[in-house]
């Protein structure tokens, strides 16, 4: 009998949101992956930010919280309608080979996350159902998910932990939400966002003016690039760009950051999903770049 979970859905909402972050490429290709298919999706009951320190830079990467904290964070497969609630997100699967190298990039044990796969295999149930049961019984409250997940395993991580993201097709994926301001669910592990005091989501004006941790600049625009990039998909972005002042001082680096590197962005990500270009089409649609990056890319015009 196959296995519930020879392939993992995950939902990816910032630097998995564009090949160029799937890759790595502004990392060297350090910590890429590598999907088997992907498919566009809209978040509800969520807001994302700037928030969990990176392991991989002196700068915040995106983090969600839910909106409704008694109700689950959920998502519907598809690309987002105009003024639509939620915000673009995608939905990728990914080979069971390549959950170490997933747990690794997100910070977590490789080692637990393989137990908490046993786990749900010999429930017989996908990884997304496994852990979609965890948080039913924890009322959706994200500490006590992560205590109930720390006494199951006996680990928790500082950076990322993963919970289940039900989608209204039936399908539950998987998805990496910072180990909380609040705690990480062992008392022992002080959570990253804890550490440096990060205690709410920030925009990217904002996330610049934290003075916690000595943070890389340059790092911090090529992140927030990664996450941008996802709008050349059709992925609405306005929640990132909300407020957005093309008088900011960082407003042009990264505008020119962006249209440096969107360039190759269709080819990186039919790379990084394995997807040929009719299915992309198909899936994602043939409208281009959603508008909620225009106003900053006419600060930096493409040609």
């Amino acid at each position: 009998m196959p296995s519930p979970n020879q392939n993992l859905l995950v939902i990816g909402y910032g630097s998995l949101l564009s090949g160029y972050g799937l890759l790595a490429v502004r990392r060297g290709g350090g910590s890429k992956l590598v999907a088997i298919d992907a498919e566009p999706a809209i978040v509800l009951n969520a807001r994302r930010g700037l928030a969990k320190p990176s392991s991989h830079g002196n700068y915040l990467a995106m983090d969600l919280e839910p909106i409704d904290a008694d109700s689950p964070i959920t998502a519907r497969a598809g690309l987002a309608e105009s003024d639509g609630p939620g915000f673009g997100a995608v939905l990728l699967t990914f080979d069971r080979s390549q959950a170490p190298l997933i747990s690794r990039r997100e910070e977590y044990s490789p080692e637990a996350f393989m137990r908490l796969l046993d786990h749900a295999d010999r429930a017989a149930l996908p990884l997304g159902s496994f852990l979609l049961n965890i948080a039913r019984d924890t009322g959706f409250n994200l500490l006590e998910y992560r205590r109930a997940l720390r006494d199951l395993l006996g680990y928790t991580s500082p950076g990322y932990v993963f919970h289940p993201l039900p989608l209204e097709d039936g399908r539950v994926a998987i998805v990496a939400i910072g180990s909380g301001y609040e705690g990480s669910g062992d008392p022992a592990v002080t959570s990253a966002r804890r550490k440096y005091g990060i205690d709410r989501l920030h925009d990217f004006g904002s996330a610049l003016e934290i003075t916690s941790l000595a943070l890389d600049r340059p790092g911090q625009i090529g992140y927030f690039a990664e996450c941008l990039l996802g709008a050349m998909h059709g992925l609405a972005m306005e929640d990132l760009m909300a407020g957005f002042e093309p008088d900011a001082p960082w407003a042009g680096d990264l505008a020119r950051r962006v249209a440096d590197v969107m360039r190759h962005e269709e080819s990186h990500f039919l790379d990084a999903t394995s997807m040929a270009t009719e299915n992309y089409r198909r899936r994602f649609g043939t409208r281009g770049r959603h508008p909620s990056l225009d106003a900053l890319l006419r600060l930096a015009p493409v040609e």
